[in-house]
This record gives C-alpha cells, sequence and structure tokens, in this order.
C-alpha cells in the first residue's frame, strides 16, 4: 500500500484541466492509497465555506467519494486557503492537520509543513501571514459579504504576484536555518512540504545528522504526487 501526498493544486474556475485532473487521481489512484494529504493550497482562493464556486464543489464531491470509500484525506491550509474550516470537512470527509504536524509512514516520522513559514527570508511575507492567521482578523473578514470577500481575495492575488516578481527568488524559497530549526524540534529526519513550487528531494546534514527535504511540485501544468510505501518515497510528475 501507498500514501500519496500532494499540494499546491490551486484549484480555480479559470483552469478546469487542474480540477479535472484532480478528480481523476481521487477516482482512480487515490482509492487504493492508505491515505492522501494535501498539504496547503487546494484552492487558488478560499474566502469561506460558505462561498464554494462550481469547481471548488466538484473537488469537495470528489474528496467526499474518496473518503466515503474508505480512504482518508487529510488536508492542511496553504497561504491561499486558510479559511478552510468545519464545513469544508462535513462536506469532503477531510480531516484538517495543524501546520506543522509529524506523521509516521511505515515506521517513520516525518515533519509535514505547508512550507511558507519556512520563507522566513521575506518578511513581508511573514507579516501578511502573521495578519491573515489572527482569529479576530479572520472573524471580521468572514462577516464580509462573499463579493466583498471575493474581491479582497482576488486584490490580495495580485499584491502578491507583483511582490514575487520583485524580489529575488532566493528570498522566496526556504531558509536553510529555518528548516533546520524545524527538524531538530520535530526530531524528524525527513521533512516533506509544498509551497515553494520547487519539487525536489535534497540530503542535509542537521547537527551531525543525515536529513532530507522533499519539496512537492505544483499542479499549473502537469500533476506531481509523492507516493511513499514501505519502500520509501517517490516523487513523480503526472502528465496533462
Amino acid at each position: 500500500m501507498t500514501t500519496l501526498f500532494i499540494s499546491d493544486l490551486h484549484i480555480d474556475a479559470s483552469s478546469p484541466a487542474v480540477t479535472q485532473q484532480f478528480l481523476t487521481l481521487l477516482s482512480r489512484e487515490a482509492r487504493d492509497a492508505d491515505a492522501l494529504y494535501i498539504l496547503g493550497d487546494l484552492f487558488e482562493s478560499w474566502v469561506g465555506d460558505d462561498a464554494a464556486d462550481p469547481d471548488q464543489r466538484a473537488a469537495l464531491a470528489g474528496i467526499k467519494a474518496l473518503t466515503s470509500s474508505g480512504v482518508p484525506c487529510f488536508v492542511m491550509h496553504g497561504n491561499r486557503d486558510f479559511l478552510l474550516g468545519a464545513e469544508f470537512c462535513a462536506r469532503s470527509g477531510a480531516t484538517l492537520l495543524p501546520d506543522p504536524v509529524k506523521v509516521t509512514l511505515y515506521a517513520e516520522p516525518v515533519l509535514v509543513m505547508h512550507g511558507d513559514a519556512l520563507c522566513t527570508d521575506d518578511q513581508a511575507y511573514q507579516r501578511l501571514r502573521a495578519t491573515v492567521r489572527d482569529a479576530g482578523w479572520q472573524r471580521r473578514f468572514l462577516k464580509l459579504s462573499i463579493a466583498a470577500r471575493r474581491a479582497l481575495a482576488g486584490a490580495a492575488r495580485a499584491g502578491s504576484q507583483a511582490h514575487t516578481a520583485s524580489v529575488a527568488y532566493t528570498i522566496t524559497d526556504v531558509n536553510s536555518a529555518s528548516v533546520a530549526a524545524a527538524l531538530r524540534a520535530s526530531g524528524a529526519a525527513t521533512l516533506l512540504h509544498g509551497h515553494t513550487h520547487r519539487p525536489a528531494i535534497h540530503p542535509l546534514t542537521v547537527d551531525g545528522r543525515a536529513c532530507t527535504r522533499i519539496v512537492l511540485g505544483d499542479w499549473h501544468t502537469q500533476g506531481s504526487v509523492l507516493r511513499w510505501d514501505r519502500g520509501g518515497p517517490e516523487l513523480v510528475s503526472l502528465p496533462r
């Protein structure tokens, strides 16, 4: 049996091919998995559990079909869909995970994160992250009309794209000291995350320990999945 990990699908009405590829994964390969983990940014934006659009509802229905078949699905908040809540879980059958969280895969402890908290060189982003993750801010945002929330989310996406384009490539990647600190604190030798859209398996050393950092890919032009079984992890691209 295999455990599957994916992230950064950014499902949106403007990219129906991504939605369809995700639904295909759910109805085929995922049905034979031990579990499916979605490590953030399943959606391009999520402005509240009361505001799902048709593509988002299709994804929810696909996850619900998977979990109803007996395959558990675990979802982590990303920087685009940090407002996923209880109604999302009820409609999908998925379980929301804290970020970070340590899971055991075939007797091996693995630290799992979305990955944005590791990008500590991008101080402007970290300030924004702290703001939108604040419970008071979220309560105020969710009291706005759906139209207002969608307009603000659109403006935030445009601002994020402009910010990313204006800073150095390395600024938006993970900070090596933050990676080491996370592994040190968890006691795990493997870190698995998404967010950066830079899929790879990186060997590293932390306090003399051999460690590994695995980065999931995004789904903009093709799928990306990590298959983990008793033989270890395999990071693969899924052609579209």
